[in-house]
């Protein structure tokens, strides 16, 4: 998200004239994810699907788009309750890196039955301070603080919020 910058105007933009992506295709329906008999598990597409629509703070493209997420950094492990989802941020000092993690977590708890354990981290070796925005990401109390701070929720709502 651009705010103000210093002198009362608008901030200029980290990365400018990012690359956009191609989008991937609507994943087919199985005949057996329409038996209403069989259990439903959950796998890395059906998380991609989740989180590939989710708005970039700076930019008017969602991350897919972006590139911050691909399919094949989705992990999910349905028999122990386990989702991992690397992102990528689209530029080593990112500063959004948090924003964007933060709105990939709080898109999954929310959509998630509750036994599913969320670890979203930045892809290794992507960013300079991975290791930080990781910790973060991963202590549930500066994530839930976080998402009492009335302002910073308003923008992890933008991010998860469909454009029009």
């Amino acid at each position: 998200m651009v705010g103000p910058g210093p002198g009362g105007g608008a901030a200029p933009l980290e990365n400018a004239n990012p690359l956009i992506y191609r989008r991937s295709g609507e994943r087919p329906v199985t005949a057996r994810e329409e038996d209403d008999e069989l259990p439903d598990s959950i796998d890395d597409r059906e998380i991609f699907d989740l989180i590939r629509s989710i708005n970039d703070p700076e930019h008017p493209l969602t991350l897919e788009e972006l590139n911050v997420v691909e399919q094949v950094r989705v992990k999910v492990n349905d028999a122990e309750s386990t989702v991992a989802v690397e992102f990528t941020p689209t530029i080593p000092h990112c500063s959004m890196a948090t924003l964007i993690g933060l709105s990939i977590k709080v898109k999954l708890i929310r959509s998630l039955p509750e036994r599913f354990k969320v670890d979203v981290h930045i892809t290794p070796g992507t960013h300079a301070s991975e290791h930080a925005v990781n910790k973060q990401l991963a202590d549930k109390e500066r994530v839930a603080a976080a998402l009492e701070n009335s302002h910073l929720l308003e923008v992890v709502n933008q991010c998860l919020s469909a454009r029009s």
